[in-house]
């Protein structure tokens, strides 16, 4: 298999095929390191500046669909390229990162690329890009439903009452909604949380 073809069938086991080509383009011309991570909570990527020793770098979660690992990828390549330009002069997620993720993110709208109803949600995030995929409940509403089915409800999805396991084995009884989140008590500790309504739990039968 010719150099060219081993990277492209490597990124097509993460990312829709239509976008291989055009990412593998980026990543060739600014000698970014890319690396398929196990699963973390806090991030879905990451991006760290070339130094001296060490190349641009960038990670994304693993477990991903292909559409979520894209949109990953191509938030983490703006950083990049936003850095390039300003160095350390402007905020992480500031005007100057949004006017190049949208302008990258645009030229992936494509229905060879993406499906109908990510579109039209992607489209619809651009007027107003969170710093964040995951902050926008939008996007990550139509993202989810190409997750693998993994037998995890959204705390939404819970009704008032319901207990529910987060991964580490606690136990939370769902309460109300408060503004944009839900109001969780950990039935071991009596304690209160706040739950965004996207995120995955698992249902307690009682």
């Amino acid at each position: 298999m010719p150099k060219t073809e081993a990277p492209l069938a490597a990124l097509q086991q993460y990312i829709p095929a239509a976008a291989a080509p055009k990412i593998l383009a980026y990543l060739q011309h600014y000698s970014i390191h890319l690396t398929v991570t196990r699963s973390r909570q806090t991030v879905l990527g990451d991006y760290r500046h070339a130094t001296k020793t060490q190349p641009h770098r960038i990670s994304v979660n693993g477990d991903l669909n292909p559409f979520s690992f894209l949109i990953t990828l191509i938030h983490e390549i703006a950083h990049l390229l936003t850095f390039n330009q300003h160095q350390h002069s402007v905020q992480p997620h500031g005007k100057e990162w949004k006017a190049i993720y949208a302008h990258i993110l645009s030229s992936f709208l494509d229905p060879a690329v993406f499906p109908e109803d990510i579109i039209i949600a992607l489209k619809k995030s651009l007027h107003n890009l969170p710093a964040s995929s995951c902050s926008d409940e939008s996007l990550m509403r139509v993202l989810r439903q190409y997750d693998p089915q993994k037998g995890l409800v959204l705390v939404e999805q819970l009704q008032t009452g319901d207990l529910f396991k987060i991964k580490g084995g606690r136990v939370f009884k769902r309460g109300e909604k408060i503004r944009k989140r839900y109001q969780c008590q950990e039935v071991e500790t009596q304690k209160w949380y706040l739950f965004s309504g996207l995120y995955e739990v698992k249902k307690v039968d009682v």
